[in-house]
C-alpha cells in the first residue's frame, strides 16, 4: 500500500514550521478530536504531511514526514499521537483562500471539515498543492 498523505495543521503561535525545523523532531500530540486522533492511529512511518498554520496565516507551509507512528499522548493514554519530522518548506506557502477559490479543492477536507486537525489529503490534492506552490499550476 503506498503511503498515505495528511495535513496537521498547528497554530504558528504554539508551534510553527520553524519550531519544528529547528528542533529536528516533534512529538504531534495534544490532539482531542476522535476524527483527528483517528487519522493519527492510521498513519504509518513513511506518510508525508503537510504542515498547516493555522488561525495565524492559514497556509500549507511545509511538507513533514512521519517517523513514529502508533504512538499514545503522553498526556492521556486514550489519544493517540505521531512524531514527525521536516522534509521541504513549500517553495510558497499556499493559502486557505487559494484553495476554496479553486473548484478542484471541493472536496478536499480542509474545506469539507474545516475544523478538522489532521486531515487525509488525496493525491490529485497533494499534486496540486505541489504545483501551486511551485507556480506550475495551469
Amino acid at each position: 500500500m503506498p503511503d498515505r498523505l495528511w495535513l496537521m495543521k498547528s497554530e504558528p503561535e504554539a508551534f510553527g514550521w520553524d519550531d519544528l525545523v529547528r528542533d529536528g523532531t516533534t512529538l504531534w500530540d495534544g490532539v482531542r478530536n476522535h476524527r483527528a486522533a483517528n487519522n493519527m492511529r492510521a498513519m504509518q512511518v513513511g506518510d508525508r504531511a503537510f504542515f498547516y498554520h493555522s488561525v495565524t496565516g492559514k497556509e500549507i507551509v511545509g511538507i513533514m514526514k512521519v517517523v513514529e507512528a502508533g504512538l499514545t499522548d503522553p498526556a492521556d493514554a486514550k489519544w493517540a499521537c505521531v512524531r514527525l519530522e521536516p522534509v521541504k518548506p513549500l517553495k510558497r506557502p499556499v493559502t486557505l483562500a487559494e484553495i476554496k477559490a479553486d473548484p478542484a479543492f471541493a472536496e478536499m477536507e480542509l474545506v469539507r471539515l474545516s475544523r478538522l486537525s489532521v486531515a487525509e489529503v488525496r493525491q490529485e490534492e497533494w499534486d496540486r498543492i505541489i504545483a501551486l506552490s511551485d507556480g506550475t499550476s495551469p
